[in-house]
C-alpha cells in the first residue's frame, strides 16, 4: 500500500496523529509533506491542510478530513477536484451532547449573570425559571443534533428544531425551510446551531436572526465558524439584544489574538472543544479506507459535494 500522507497547519496536531496511527494502524506507512516519499501517497488526512499542499501530491486520489466536518480543508483553495471522506466517531454524539447542555444550564440558571456580579461583589439571586419556560431552538436535526434536541426535551426544556428538509424528533416541535425559518425563530431564549455548512447556511447566525429571537436571547454555535457574522454578534451583544453567546468554531482557528470576540463581555470563547473524534478513532476511519482505495472498494463516509456533508 502507498504510504499515507498527514497535511495541517497544527504541528501538535500531526505528531499527535503519527503516534495514533502508529498503535491502531501500524500496516501503513504515514509521513508528513516534507517527506519525499509523500509524493507518492494516494491518500491525504487533513486538517487545515497548508495552502497548496493538496495540488502538490500528484498521485493523490482520495482527500480525508480527520474532523466530521470539511469546510477545513478549504485552508487549501487549490485542492484538487477529488473524493472526499470525513470521521464519523460514535462518541462524537456524546461530547457535543455533554457541551451543549452546559451551555444550556448556564443560561437557563442563570450563572452568566452571577459570574458577572462576581466581578462586581454582587450578591443578587435571580427567579429560577422552570425548564419547561425556558424556550430551546436547535438548528440542525442530523443524528447530531436531533438526538441532542429530544435529550433536551426529555429534560423538560420546551424545545423546537428547524432543518433543511422536514423532520420528526419525538418531543420537539419542529420546522423546515426557508419558510418556517422565521416562525422557528419566534420567542426563543436559546439558540443552538449544529447545521453543516452550506451555501444556504454560510452567515445565518447574522442580525435579522438575532432580532427575531426573544429579547435578551443567547446563541451557541457549535456548528461552522461561518456560519456566524461576527460583527452582527458583537453588536446585538455589546447593544443588550442578546445577553451573550457561547462559541466553539471560527472561520479562522485558531481565533487571532486580535479579534473583538475574545474581548466582547458576555461572549465566551473555546478551542474548538465542544467534541471531537478521538485520535485512535481517526486512525482507524482512515486507514480503512486507504485499504478500501487500494482495493477499489465503496468509501465509508463519502462526501456529497452538493450537500457539503
Amino acid at each position: 500500500m502507498k504510504p499515507l500522507v498527514l497535511l495541517s497547519t497544527d504541528q501538535a496536531l500531526l505528531g499527535q496523529l503519527q503516534a495514533a496511527f502508529a498503535r491502531s494502524a501500524p500496516q501503513l506507512r504515514v509521513v508528513l509533506a516534507n517527506d519525499p516519499a509523500a509524493q507518492e501517497a494516494q491518500v491525504a488526512a487533513c486538517w487545515f491542510p497548508p495552502a497548496g499542499s493538496l495540488s502538490a501530491l500528484p498521485n493523490l486520489k482520495l482527500i480525508h478530513s480527520v474532523a466530521a466536518g470539511v469546510d477545513h480543508l478549504a485552508n487549501d483553495p487549490a485542492q484538487p477536484a477529488l473524493p472526499v471522506c470525513r470521521v464519523v466517531d460514535p462518541a462524537h454524539r456524546q461530547g457535543m451532547a455533554e457541551y451543549v447542555r452546559w451551555a444550556v444550564i448556564h443560561y437557563h440558571r442563570d450563572f452568566d449573570l452571577a459570574m458577572a456580579q462576581q466581578q462586581q461583589q454582587l450578591w443578587r439571586r435571580h427567579p429560577q425559571r422552570p425548564a419547561g419556560e425556558f424556550h430551546i431552538g436547535v438548528m440542525g436535526l442530523g443524528s447530531l443534533g436531533g438526538a441532542i434536541a429530544a435529550e433536551l426535551a426529555a429534560a423538560g426544556y420546551a424545545v423546537r428544531g428547524w432543518s433543511r428538509t422536514a423532520r420528526q424528533v419525538t418531543g420537539v416541535r419542529t420546522y423546515a425551510g426557508e419558510g418556517q425559518f422565521d416562525a422557528f425563530l419566534q420567542g426563543v431564549d436559546l439558540l443552538v446551531n449544529l447545521l453543516p455548512l452550506t451555501p444556504q447556511t454560510r452567515g445565518i447566525l447574522c442580525r435579522d436572526t438575532f432580532h427575531a429571537l426573544a429579547p435578551g436571547a443567547a446563541v451557541i454555535n457549535c456548528g461552522r465558524g461561518q456560519h456566524l457574522q461576527a460583527d452582527d454578534l458583537i453588536h446585538a451583544v455589546e447593544s443588550g439584544r442578546l445577553r451573550g453567546a457561547v462559541l466553539d468554531v471560527f472561520e479562522k482557528e485558531p481565533l487571532p489574538l486580535d479579534n473583538r470576540l475574545w474581548a466582547t463581555p458576555g461572549i465566551i470563547i473555546t478551542p474548538h472543544m465542544a467534541s471531537c473524534a478521538s485520535h485512535d478513532c481517526i486512525a482507524q476511519q482512515v486507514a480503512e479506507n486507504a485499504r478500501r482505495l487500494a482495493c477499489k472498494e465503496p468509501l465509508l463516509n463519502r462526501v456529497d459535494p452538493a450537500l457539503g456533508y
